[in-house]
């Protein structure tokens, strides 16, 4: 029989979500159906945000950035997971296990700083509106997108590496349905004292630091929307803020507690689930949140569907 490295092991036995196999084909069909929502939603604010000259404004260009952020993201987990859910194999090559917890850690850290971001944006567009465009000028939104994908990638390199240089004594079963940090640091066989602190110091600041960013800008925002004295510029501007929140929430509190928990304080099905929600439930919620809610996307997707009719008849 051939020996397993301890430290390299050739493929992961992912648990996956549910120990029961009759619920493999009903969460298959909803994963894969979520998963298409999830594509078409944000490829389609992708679309419309680059086609459409009235989205031509800062808060589209982030929205944008967002929508290619979580087409990345869930790409990185659903495809693997509809994979284990409709056949046998429940297994992944050790390469691929490596190559989805950095993908994985990149983006969801990236997504992070992102959406603290997208709420300076909305500070300066609420509260400086008329110098929103001098001073969030293209040049900027380039440098604050760069440092959330930058400031992701750093800390998926950090963390990712220090992770998968831990000696796992021949353990394969990995209790989760893909890569991820905290599930990998506990199959570990050595000291993982390290590794958690690590985690945890890094997880609250890259979390709490756009997180304080979104909370100062809010109470900002709030005291320039009660000030405004047309009733209907202020449901416009608690809509496109209300959004952003309710995304911020999503994504944020399944997050915080997944990775700010001391070690072994969790349940595993618990953590599954919350896991769902910031990977697979928020990046299919928000083109919905965001087109729901927001009349010019609204109105931008029409026109974009009558030129497309439009040019077929012709």
């Amino acid at each position: 029989m051939k020996q397993i490295n301890e430290s390299f092991p050739e493929y992961f036995i992912l648990m996956g979500l549910t120990k029961y196999p009759w619920l493999n084909l009903p969460l298959f069909c909803v994963f894969l159906t979520s998963y298409l929502f999830t594509l078409s939603g944000n490829t389609a604010i992708i679309l419309v945000s680059q086609l459409d000259s009235q989205l031509q404004s800062p808060m589209y260009f982030f929205l944008t950035n967002l929508s290619f952020l979580d087409l990345c993201f869930t790409t990185t987990t659903v495809p693997q997971m509809l994979f284990n859910l409709g056949g046998a194999n429940k297994s992944i090559t050790y390469t691929g296990c490596m190559v989805q917890a950095y993908v994985f850690q990149w983006l969801g850290c990236s997504e992070c700083v992102l959406l603290g971001v997208m709420a300076l944006d909305r500070y300066v567009a609420l509260c400086q509106p008329l110098r929103y465009s001098v001073i969030m000028d293209r040049k900027l939104c380039l440098q604050l997108s760069g440092t959330a994908w930058l400031l992701g990638l750093a800390n998926s390199l950090l963390q990712s590496t220090l992770t998968f240089q831990m000696p796992l004594c021949g353990h394969q079963a990995l209790d989760h349905f893909f890569c991820e940090l905290p599930g990998l640091i506990r199959m570990a066989c050595g000291d993982t004292t390290v590794n958690e602190i690590i985690l945890g110091v890094v997880a609250t600041f890259l979390t709490m630091g756009p997180l304080s960013m979104i909370l100062v800008s809010y109470g900002y925002i709030a005291q320039a929307v009660f000030r405004i004295p047309s009733a209907a510029r202020r449901l416009k501007a608690f809509n496109t803020c209300s959004s952003h929140l309710l995304v911020v929430s999503l994504f944020y509190e399944p997050g915080i507690y997944i990775y700010m928990q001391p070690s072994g304080d969790e349940t595993q099905d618990l953590t599954k689930v919350l896991t769902l929600f910031y990977c697979v439930i928020t990046p299919m919620a928000n083109p919905f949140i965001y087109t729901l809610r927001n009349k010019e996307v609204t109105r931008a997707l029409r026109r974009l569907l009558r030129k497309a009719i439009s040019s077929k008849r012709i």
